[in-house]
């Protein structure tokens, strides 16, 4: 398995030119500047994504995935076709569970 930050590295060619790979935050800017940082210095990871920032939550409310209980939303992945439609997703209560790269890009191999 890849690296966190290195998930937009491992699309081929064909998936680079039709795929965006992005992450959202509930931080705001500067909190999310110095998350990389952290993660850049702590584990040697740096994001090949852009990291969005979402402080007001419109889009983490919007997918409903916003942890009430620690006030931050649940580890998810999207897949989302070019019309919109989420065609795979990832949701998880655990905040320590995420979904391997291999998983993610089974699931955009079968966008094609």
């Amino acid at each position: 398995m890849a690296q966190l930050g290195e998930l937009a590295s491992l699309l081929d060619e064909g998936q680079k030119q039709s795929v965006q790979v992005l992450a959202v935050s509930p931080d705001n800017h500067e909190q999310d500047l110095q998350l990389l940082d952290k993660l850049e210095k702590a584990k040697g990871v740096r994001l090949d994504y852009p990291l969005l920032s979402d402080p007001d939550h419109r889009v983490i409310d919007r997918y409903g995935i916003l942890n009430p209980g620690r006030g931050i939303p649940h580890p998810s992945t999207y897949v989302i076709d070019e019309e919109g439609i989420v065609r795979w997703m990832f949701l998880e209560t655990d905040y320590t569970v995420r979904p391997g790269n291999e998983e993610v890009l089974q699931a955009l191999q079968a966008l094609d």
